[in-house]
Order: structure tokens, then C-alpha cells, then sequence
């Protein structure tokens, strides 16, 4: 890494919340075997699992990579119980840049996506969220409560006001995601003082209002974009056909103060279910 992540723990901010035998804790990369960790993580999940690709993919080491890595963050869940020698310790991963390291980066990972001029002309401060994934062992359950809970803490550390980043859905023609992502522009869908927009023409035709099935489009939603909602997440308009990765992105924008509540919200909620 060019530079050394500092450490940082997220704590949960009601600490009965975590279960006494759990194994798992989030932190920062801090060191370069961290970060190929996190790489070999993505590269099951995004190379493997969903059939991605691109141009740095080391597929002999089997580490999903690209240029923007060094410039991250790399928020990273962790489960002390496995052979950190063996990097598949970490468990869960997402990179963040804050708005405050983005002459050392160029541009934003989302610039060759989205129109961000919005949300620069904001004068909000900004952190771009990208390259999230979770072992399916540890998906839907405590790992994204510690997953969440320490990106609210990283951006209240760091005075964030707006979270931004791609979503994905895991097919590359937009039409196969009608309902939901015309779900998505119907009701959530970001004001105009913070609406990102495609880079990409021409842009699939939205379904109207009245052709939309709630429940059809919510089922065929993936849970992370969903997740997003539940925290008051908001989308960009249109949609960016990523080949590579075979997918279809659209632009998730939360205002951070919604996401620490939201993460106190699953918190208590997880505590009530023990």
C-alpha cells in the first residue's frame, strides 16, 4: 500500500450487543497482506462467485485489484478464529475514500460511472464507498451489523457528510432488473441538489408507476440495496452497464447522519432478537 492505514476498531456503540463468543471485529487494512486479503476475498466473490473481470485481476495469486487500491481505505471484517497466515481471516471488505484524499487519487472510482458534479457542488464533505463484499458465511447476519456500524463510526471520525458509491446488480442488461430498479427511480429516487447521473446512452426505458409490483420488485432487489434503504439510502438517475463485471450499477447516496442511525436501529434490533 502507498500509504499505512491506521488502525481502527469499530466498536459497537451498545456493547451487549456483540455475543461474547463472537470471533469477528472490524478494522482498517494495515498493512499490505491485509490489503491481499481483501483482494483474495474479492476475488472469490466478484471473480469467482459473479464471473467479473479486469485489467490488474491477478488470476494466478487469484486477487481481484486495480488502480485505485492504493488511494483507499480498506475497512476490513475480520474473523480472529482463522489462520491469519492463510489471509482468508478477513472475512468481509469495502474500500473508502474521503473527499479529503482525492487529489492523491485523480478522480473518484464512480467519476467513470456517474456525473458527480451534484454532490461536489454540494459543499457536503464526501466519502466514495466501493468494492463491498462478504464471505457467504457470514452474509445477512452479525458480520453486517459490525460491517455497518464501523463505517458509521469511520465517517463520524472523519466529519463525513454524504456516503456515495456504485451498487451493483449481477447481470449486465438493465432489462432483466425492470421492476426494481424502476422501484428505485419511482421512490427513492435522490433530490436534485444530489442526484448523480449515468455517464452511459442510451439509457433503458423506466417502468411507469402504475406497471410496478412492489413486492416483484423488492424480491428481485439484492439485499445490499436493500440494506441501503433501510438506512435511508437514495439513487442516482440512470443506470451504468459495467461489462467487466457484468453488471448493472446504479449510484447509492446516504447521508451518513441517517446511517448512524440506522446502525444503532439494526443494533438495538439484533440486541432484542438475543
Amino acid at each position: 500500500m502507498s500509504r499505512k492505514a491506521e488502525s481502527y476498531v469499530a466498536k459497537p456503540r451498545n456493547p451487549s450487543v456483540t455475543a461474547p463468543a463472537s470471533s469477528l471485529h472490524v478494522r482498517l487494512a494495515r498493512d499490505d497482506r491485509d490489503l491481499r486479503a481483501a483482494q483474495a476475498l474479492r476475488y472469490r466473490v466478484f471473480i469467482e462467485e459473479l464471473g467479473g473481470s479486469g485489467p490488474m485481476v491477478d488470476h494466478d495469486a487469484r486477487l481481484e485489484r486495480d488502480a485505485f487500491d492504493p488511494y483507499f481505505d480498506h475497512l476490513l471484517l475480520v474473523d480472529s478464529w482463522r489462520d491469519p497466515d492463510a489471509g482468508d481471516h478477513v472475512v468481509g471488505a469495502c474500500r473508502l475514500l474521503p473527499d479529503t484524499r482525492l487529489a492523491e487519487a485523480g478522480q473518484f472510482y464512480c467519476d467513470d460511472e456517474f456525473d458527480l458534479t451534484a454532490l461536489r457542488r454540494s459543499g457536503r464533505r464526501l466519502l466514495e464507498m466501493g468494492r463491498s463484499c462478504v464471505d457467504p458465511a457470514h452474509r445477512g447476519g452479525f458480520g453486517m451489523l459490525q460491517i455497518w456500524q464501523g463505517l458509521a463510526e469511520y465517517a463520524l471520525a472523519r466529519e463525513v457528510d454524504i456516503l456515495f458509491g456504485a451498487a451493483s446488480f449481477h447481470s449486465p442488461d438493465p432489462r432483466d432488473w425492470a421492476q426494481p430498479l424502476g422501484w428505485l427511480h419511482h421512490h427513492h429516487l435522490a433530490p436534485e441538489g444530489l442526484r448523480t447521473c449515468a455517464r452511459q446512452a442510451p439509457q433503458p426505458a423506466v417502468l411507469p408507476g402504475d406497471a410496478l409490483d412492489r413486492k416483484q420488485a423488492l424480491m428481485a432487489m439484492p439485499s445490499l440495496i436493500k440494506a441501503y434503504l433501510r438506512l435511508g439510502g437514495m439513487v442516482g438517475q440512470g443506470v451504468f452497464v459495467d461489462h467487466a463485471f457484468c453488471t448493472t450499477d446504479i449510484c447509492i447516496i446516504l447521508d451518513t447522519a441517517a446511517l448512524s442511525r440506522g446502525a444503532r436501529a439494526l443494533a438495538q434490533r439484533a440486541e432484542q432478537a438475543r
